[in-house]
């Protein structure tokens, strides 16, 4: 009784905003160091350690933009203007002649202007016959051209430092005909799962067990990013074996991702261990789900430690932990969650003071988007996250939610 009344009495922090979370992680991190050569298709994924300066013009020539005819402006009147067809310029075989007076030059779309011709006239806008073209009034000088370096010029940053290469970004990197780019090295993340009642795939559970299915989410989730990954298993809620895990992950990662003992039951021992090994700078956050949750350091690596429930796990690495990711990776600037309003199709209840994050299904009906509860709601029910396509974002100081209301949704394309 003297025990419980000592624990009672003891000080505990206070729960941070969401806002003051990301904040306290984001003032301490900083990007790793390293980097290596890859080629282009190994770059997928990866982020650029230096700019991606453009050797040449992008497009390298004057070209057409549309099928059509080359024309010299100066030919054209008034009224519908005729003129010969000398030839046809194509993309990769250009017209080698030279556009003079009264004449035009079948061009299509990617091919070299001739020399001479100034505009170009979309076929669809002309008729032809017996190898004459027919020009009507109301076309402008230039019009339908794609000049040399347009897209890009010449000793000009194609691709800045920090950014992260998607499908676009290689196919930039290829129309410059750059084989191979510099891009920072893997971020290297060591995760485990805490929790005597977790049970491995492949046997049969045990009185009291569950599988763990935590792990093989934030493989998924840090498979996406790109990290080099150190799955070290289930740690059993020992201290001696936290202790020798922390120790482990820390001489050989970045950043360290455990789920679950991060709460203030009798066998969470992470936030005593992270305090002695190393700094804890909070412990919970004003959400739900997901309150309890840590950031701190163990030597060099920096530790989060996620709820234990499944998704709770998913909300807090996905509002936090997966920004942060990037941040250390060195993507520049971060990409911001991006979050609009529409309206919900049924009433919720909440009371103010934390931030919520409800899995919802986006849909549209009767001309406008609506947003629906995607199954049950227990931060255990990983069907939910799978059922859904949407986080429904109540903000702390909301109440309840009335049928009908306006609501922020954050979309999981893109996210998740």
């Amino acid at each position: 009784m003297e025990q419980n009344s000592a624990q009672d009495r003891s000080p505990r922090p206070p729960s941070l905003s969401t806002t003051d979370a990301r904040r306290a992680i984001f003032e301490r991190l900083s990007p790793v160091t390293g980097w290596e050569r890859v080629a282009v298709r190994d770059a997928l994924g990866r982020v650029l350690a230096e700019d991606v300066i453009a050797p040449c013009n992008v497009p390298a020539h004057d070209n057409s933009a549309m099928d059509g005819y080359a024309v010299r402006f100066a030919d054209l009147g008034e009224d519908e203007t005729t003129l010969a067809v000398v030839g046809t310029a194509f993309a990769g075989k250009p017209f080698t002649g030279i556009v003079g007076a009264g004449q035009a030059v079948r061009i299509m779309t990617g091919a070299p202007i001739p020399q001479g011709a100034d505009t170009i006239v979309v076929q669809e806008m002309t008729r032809s016959e017996a190898g004459r073209v027919f020009v009507p009034p109301g076309q402008r000088s230039g019009q339908n051209l794609r000049l040399a370096g347009e897209d890009l010029a010449i000793g000009s940053v194609a691709l800045p430092r920090g950014k992260r290469c998607g499908p676009a970004e290689l196919g930039l990197i290829a129309s410059l005909g750059i084989a191979d780019v510099v891009v920072r090295r893997p971020l290297r993340v060591a995760f485990f799962s805490t929790g005597d009642e977790l049970a491995s795939i492949g046997r049969p559970l045990g009185p009291g067990e569950v599988y763990d299915s935590n792990r093989y989410t934030l493989f998924g989730a840090l498979a996406r990013l790109g990290c080099d990954i150190l799955d070290m298993g289930v740690v059993q809620d020992e201290p001696a074996a936290l202790e020798a895990a922390f120790r482990e992950a820390a001489r050989n990662a970045d950043v360290i991702l455990t789920s679950g003992g991060v709460s203030v039951g009798e066998a969470d021992f992470i936030r005593e261990l992270v305090n002695r090994l190393g700094e804890v700078a909070f412990w919970k956050i004003d959400i739900k789900p997901g309150r309890p949750m840590a950031f701190g350091r163990i030597g060099d690596a920096w530790l989060f430690g996620l709820p234990g429930n499944p998704v709770a796990v998913l909300v807090t690495f996905y509002q936090f932990v997966q920004e942060a990711l990037l941040a250390l990776s060195g993507v520049s600037p971060l990409p911001q969650p991006v979050m609009f309003e529409v309206t919900i199709a049924e009433t919720i209840p909440k009371r103010p003071g934390r931030r919520e994050f409800l899995r919802g299904h986006l849909s549209a009906a009767g001309g406008r988007n609506v947003v629906r509860l995607a199954g049950t709601q227990g931060s255990g029910v990983l069907r939910s996250m799978s059922e859904a396509n949407c986080f429904i974002v109540l903000p702390e100081e909301r109440g309840d939610v009335a049928a009908g209301d306006a609501v922020l949704v954050q979309l999981f394309d893109g996210l998740v």
